[in-house]
């Protein structure tokens, strides 16, 4: 039996900033987005499970993982400038976008600011007229997030009582990646005061790029989702009522962690119409 091949993980200078990305696979590029907090690892099935059809790029933002964490810069603009810069680097455009959350966000407005580098984006548990108690919500949790943790099973009990519908590959792979050890434990690699930043960022206002945008997008809501709610999926709709959207039985917001198969399949088949 052949053994898996083996992702590599390497830096890349943009000339703007420096970003840590995970890549594999051959033909159609394909760029990953985590979301807030998170790093590119939790998109490890996905990248398995196409590396055979795209050059699968995962990247860590700005702000998160083994990425460059400036002071100041977590706006949606400047994410999405990252990207511009990522793939001009890279040649790896016209690329798919792949974005969960920050991502799904990250993905729509790369796609309104830089349409040529984007064929189309698969936009995950993001969409605009979010409520305020959401974002309030969230923002309490990336706050309770940043401490110190004993060992990498408290991670693990921490992750699983927050991420209840999470399968166990997931949340080890979660516990393994997203943190780093320091005297005393393990703390987030994510930067606190990035995350607040991002945090308060994501309130920005979607109604424009997701407007503006010309490429595919493929909508997808986790049905069990406290994220987007299904008020906010219907309003969206109303907005775009040209894009797909998939709703995915028996998940919540981690949709392409929680049901990475049906990811995968939804992603083979979206890019093969367009």
């Amino acid at each position: 039996m052949m053994a898996q091949p083996e992702i590599r993980v390497h830096r890349i200078d943009t000339g703007r900033i420096t970003l840590n990305v995970r890549e594999i696979g051959v033909g159609t590029p394909a760029v990953f987005l985590h979301g807030i907090t998170s790093n590119s690892a939790v998109f490890d099935p996905l990248l398995f499970g196409l590396k055979e059809r795209f050059r699968c790029i995962s990247v860590d933002q700005r702000g998160h993982g083994l990425s460059d964490k400036p002071d100041s810069g977590y706006g949606a603009k400047d994410y999405a400038e990252d990207l511009v810069a990522l793939i001009r680097t890279l040649n790896a455009g016209p690329a798919v976008v792949i974005g969960n959350s920050l991502g799904a966000r990250n993905g729509i407005e790369v796609a309104a600011m830089a349409p040529d580098l984007i064929k189309c984006v698969v936009a995950i548990d993001f969409t605009p007229y979010i409520e305020k108690e959401v974002f309030d919500a969230l923002e309490a949790r990336v706050k309770a997030g940043d401490r110190i943790f004993r060992s990498r099973k408290e991670i693990e009990v921490y992750l699983r009582d927050r991420y209840p519908l999470m399968p166990p590959d997931a949340v080890r792979r979660r516990a393994m990646s997203a943190y780093r050890e320091v005297e005393g434990g393990f703390k987030p690699l994510a930067s606190p005061k990035a995350m607040a930043l991002t945090a308060a960022g994501l309130r920005d206002d979607l109604r424009p790029a997701f407007t503006k945008v010309t490429r595919p997008v493929l909508v997808v809501r986790g049905a069990l989702s406290k994220f987007v709610s299904a008020a906010a999926l219907e309003k969206s709709r109303q907005l775009r009522p040209d894009f797909p959207v998939l709703v995915v039985d028996n998940v919540d917001h981690y949709v392409n962690e929680e049901a990475p198969d049906v990811i995968i399949e939804a992603i083979l088949d979206f890019t093969a119409r367009i």
